[in-house]
């Protein structure tokens, strides 16, 4: 393939590339990923709350529906991805289904510090991804993640370093936290609606290595461009620090608009 710098192929870009599957621009230097690509020796803090049910159903596209008031925030600290480097992500989800076809986890806000990231996460998933700093720290006896944008700590949770050791069967009893779905919403050059849809992935190949919980605190502020307070926290649960890894695979299309 001409623009394949990875088989040497640079020579000149040709309509049959852009027509194959996984075509990335620059074709030069492409920005987006091929799938699979794999996340090893993440580091993640997940946060779980309990919000109102007016807070979710305000956030859910239709025709999904909520199947909790919990809220599930993760914040990831990317040692170790290929193509992309390391970074910090997070992802703030809820629980919901689209009756008879697929259930898991809507995310109405994500952060990362990877201009790649959002990239792919917006132009392939549809996930709502912006850029933002995302941090994972070890203060002492304590794990804090903070997610800021503009300046603002928009999150910041907090969680014993592991003092009970535990596995990710707690989260999936709120919902199905690696099954997520998201909105596509991409228009034409001339603002015709060129994708309406719901999509959905499932992470692959996941290993943990190690898994850790506790009693955690959550603590929103507001801001406009990263509004995550709509999602108030009415009564804190459990959250967990959990390291592994995990393979990005092709997901699938749930629910065509446009159809």
């Amino acid at each position: 393939m001409s623009k394949d710098l990875r088989n040497g192929g640079l020579d000149r870009l040709t309509v049959e590339d852009i027509l194959k599957p996984g075509f990335s621009t620059p074709w030069d230097a492409p920005m987006v990923p091929p799938y699979p690509f794999t996340f090893r020796n993440v580091d993640v803090l997940t946060l779980v709350w309990r919000t109102t049910e007016a807070a979710v159903a305000r956030l859910l596209p239709p025709p999904l529906q909520p199947t909790s008031d919990i809220v599930m925030a993760h914040i990831y600290r990317m040692n170790d991805t290929e193509w992309l480097g390391p970074y910090g992500e997070s992802n703030v989800s809820l629980g919901c289904r689209l009756p008879g076809i697929a259930e898991g986890s809507y995310s109405p806000y994500l952060f990362l510090s990877s201009d790649a990231g959002v990239a792919h996460g917006r132009e392939l998933h549809g996930q709502p991804k912006k850029l933002g700093e995302p941090k994972l720290e070890l203060r002492g006896d304590l794990v804090v993640g903070t997610v800021a944008r503009n300046g603002i700590d928009v999150l910041t949770g907090t969680l014993p370093y592991k003092q009970r050791t535990d596995s990710l069967a707690s989260l999936n009893r709120h919902f199905d936290f690696a099954e997520n779905i998201n909105l596509k919403v991409i228009d034409h050059i001339d603002q015709r609606p060129a994708i309406r849809q719901l999509t959905a992935r499932r992470l692959a190949n996941v290993v943990v290595h190690e898994c850790w919980g506790g009693p955690c605190t959550v603590e929103l502020r507001p801001n406009a461009q990263a509004p995550i307070h709509r999602l108030p926290v009415v009564h804190m649960l459990d959250g967990l620090h959990w390291k592994a890894d995990f393979t990005l695979v092709p997901g699938r299309i749930v629910h065509d608009y446009l159809a």
